[in-house]
């Protein structure tokens, strides 16, 4: 299995960016996705996860209304829209494959991507 995340950039307050995961997996259509993030001295958290049909999506309180992760199946890609962007969104995003149990719990991926860098400028 295989992750690649793309689109991280320097963006500025307000501004957006959309995030891209493309996953190498041969069940990707019946596999849920997740992103997290992690700033700078913190540990990864939680940012959103989606279901293996997209019928439900998760998000962190922190994003919530500002960030929406949606999915392709035939492309066997996850994205992350990001609007509204603040600096304490500033981190590197990483994409992940959900095993089980509750999206929130990072212990709960088992494949990660190698992270994209994200920058929000004041």
């Amino acid at each position: 299995v295989q992750l690649q995340a793309s689109g991280g950039g320097l963006v500025q307050t307000g501004g957006s960016l959309r995030l891209s995961c493309a996953a190498s997996v041969r069940s990707f259509s019946y596999t849920d996705m997740g992103w997290f993030r992690q700033a700078p001295g913190k540990e990864r958290a939680f940012v959103a996860a989606i279901t293996y049909n997209a019928d439900n999506r998760y998000y962190a309180d922190s994003v919530k209304g500002r960030f929406t992760v949606s999915r392709d199946n035939a492309k066997r890609a996850v994205f992350l829209q990001m609007d509204s962007l603040k600096p304490e969104d500033t981190a590197v995003y990483y994409c992940a494959v959900f095993m089980g149990g509750r999206y929130f719990d990072i212990n709960n991926y088992n494949y990660w991507g190698q992270g994209t860098q994200v920058t929000v400028s004041s």
